[in-house]
């Protein structure tokens, strides 16, 4: 008996790295896996590839049950036709990892409004147009489900040179909490991921030690945490991930002050700093 016995998933971004193992471990877990991959480039620009389909292949070879699926993530309709592929193959769909994306980092002044927008397309518009259609699905019919969108520490803490990809985790941070909201009382719990591993996403950025650690099975046992039963009840959470630790990412808000029914002033503010602002932590440690 699987964690995922009867349960059916579609996970974007799966033709390798993260997306795969995530693909590979809920399918021995029991899962039917819609395995989708645009394919191309790690910003984009090249052509796809029948990467999706290699991924469905060792599913298979080891006793699964998965088909490909090559639509571009970001394309309005491309929620239906994973649905629709799904429903075709399996007759259901009870968990939508939306994990697909791209890279195009430059500092903020040298950034093109292309660059810009071909990154939000993808992640922010993405998990729009994918998960709009199988959220509803899965709320109409009764039976309950999991979505994880990934999201990122640059999206809620910042990295430099990566504005366009920070302010579309952080979109996906914020859509991810409204669905939480509103698919608690249909059973549609909602989680967000902020992954850090070595992938083509990351290749050049992380020395050979992290590499090491950081491969991506070492994050998808915490993926199958949160898609199965052992989190019940639990939505609307974040857990950052990578190869040597998973935490919980949260806001946190201050004492706070306010001078009675007086209104404050400047000197006022500033005299109240420490009611006001978190104590400094230093950096937050995602290794």
């Amino acid at each position: 008996m699987g964690m995922l016995d009867g349960k059916v998933a579609i996970i974007t971004g799966a033709g390798g790295g993260l997306g795969r193992e995530y693909a590979l471990l809920l399918a021995r877990e029991g899962a039917k896996i819609v395995v989708n991959d645009f394919g191309g480039s790690s910003d984009g620009k090249s052509e796809g590839s029948p990467a999706s389909q290699q991924v469905v292949e060792e599913i298979r070879a080891a006793g699964g049950d998965a088909i490909a699926n090559g639509v571009d993530v970001a394309q309005a309709d491309s929620g239906s036709i994973l649905l629709d592929a799904a429903l075709a193959a399996f007759g259901r769909v009870d968990i939508l990892i939306n994990n697909a994306g791209i890279l195009r980092d430059k500092s903020f002044a040298k950034l093109s409004a292309e660059d810009w927008a071909a990154v939000v397309r993808v992640h922010l518009g993405g998990t729009f147009a994918v998960t709009q259609p199988i959220f509803t699905w899965i709320k109409d019919n009764g039976a309950g489900g999991v979505i994880v969108n990934t999201t990122s520490s640059s999206g809620l803490l910042g990295n430099f040179g990566q504005a366009n990809y920070a302010a579309a985790k952080a979109g996906i941070w914020g859509l991810s909490h409204v669905l939480a909201i509103e698919g608690a009382k249909f059973g549609v719990r909602v989680w967000c991921v902020a992954p850090t591993a070595a992938t083509r996403l990351t290749e050049g950025l992380l020395p050979d030690e992290l590499k090491a650690k950081w491969k991506p099975e070492r994050l998808a046992p915490a993926i199958l945490y949160m898609v199965s039963d052992a989190s019940k009840p639990l939505t609307g959470k974040t857990l950052s991930v990578s190869g040597s630790k998973i935490q919980e990412l949260k806001i946190v808000a201050g004492p706070g002050y306010w001078p009675g029914d007086a209104m404050p002033t400047v000197a006022d503010i500033a005299a109240n700093h420490d009611s006001i602002f978190l104590p400094e932590s230093g950096p937050i440690g995602f290794i």
